[in-house]
């Protein structure tokens, strides 16, 4: 094969010095062999790649119209070659992450596209689901790392990382009226009897208590859709202040008051993996980022 990946080294060694003692300088090999391995694949072509008849070499329009694309494929083989040497020592193939719905993931992509950047040729999945689906999705092992807030109850199966905390208010429409909500609120107790829109899967056995008060619920997948819900007056949700404020400050959402106590659950977040799943490279090096960040 003419142009084989030592030949696209060779054809843009002597494109780049401009002659083949350059080139053979830089690739440390003696000037009649990068002569022969020029002329072999001239030979392949079937027509010169320079001419010589100038005390340079002076690339021929054939040879012009290969050099980007050599220059492309030249780039991907020293990152393959890099990537094969990462996975080599411990870097994963695909890292697959999951954020709980609701959770803040600012910090979170800034990390993996420093990872991204530090291996060009990983491959990260980012999936978005209720707390309590990502954890299943966990156990089965089918992500790396989940972003969540503290469960209720720790698993001695899982490892963690604080990386932040979330705090969650109990809101309502600020514009019709929730059927389902006393009028005479006072109390956070007065919220047992009303409709409560919770982001959680329906069919998954766990489920974030401190955050539900409500046996009449209606389950959703995404804060999105709570809020849609809330401010229609369809019930009232507890819901992250990163994800209400907008509509609070737009008077949309309002959050509710209480005689008895303050309105807010305020839950760590963190960054969970499976002690018997050990973290491999770039998995360890995001919750390590994403930990300093939060010290």
């Amino acid at each position: 094969m003419a142009l084989s990946s030592d030949g696209i080294t060779l054809f843009l060694a002597v494109v780049d010095h401009g002659s083949f003692s350059g080139a053979a300088r830089a690739l440390r090999r003696v000037p009649s062999a990068v002569s022969m391995g020029i002329a072999n694949i001239e030979a392949e072509l079937g027509y010169p790649l320079f001419d010589r008849s100038h005390r340079e070499a002076v690339p021929t329009s054939q040879a012009m119209a290969l050099v980007p694309q050599a220059r492309t494929i030249a780039s991907s083989l020293r990152l393959l070659q890099v990537h094969a040497a990462q996975l080599s020592q411990n870097l994963e193939s695909t890292l697959t992450i999951a954020v709980a719905t609701g959770i803040r993931d600012q910090d979170l992509l800034d990390a993996v596209t420093r990872i991204g950047t530090r291996y060009p040729l990983l491959r990260i999945n980012l999936l978005r689901a209720p707390q309590d689906q990502v954890r299943t999705m966990l156990h089965q092992e089918r992500i790396d790392l989940v972003l969540m807030a503290a469960a209720t109850q720790a698993d001695r199966e899982e490892a963690r990382a604080t990386v932040g905390q979330e705090t969650f208010v109990a809101v309502a429409s600020a514009t019709v009226d929730t059927p389902s909500l006393p009028t005479d609120l006072r109390r956070l107790e007065d919220l047992n009897t009303s409709r409560q829109i919770v982001v959680a899967d329906p069919y998954a056995p766990l489920v974030e208590r401190r955050l539900l008060l409500s046996d009449d619920r209606w389950h959703v997948d995404s804060v999105e859709a709570a809020l849609d819900l809330v401010q229609r007056g369809a019930g009232w949700a507890n819901l992250p202040t990163s994800a209400i404020q907008t509509a609070v400050a737009a008077g949309r959402l309002r959050v509710l008051k209480f005689d008895n106590t303050r309105n807010g659950v305020t839950l760590p977040v963190h960054l969970a993996w499976l002690r018997r799943k050990p973290l491999r490279r770039a998995a360890g090096e995001v919750v390590e980022l994403m930990h300093r960040g939060h010290r």
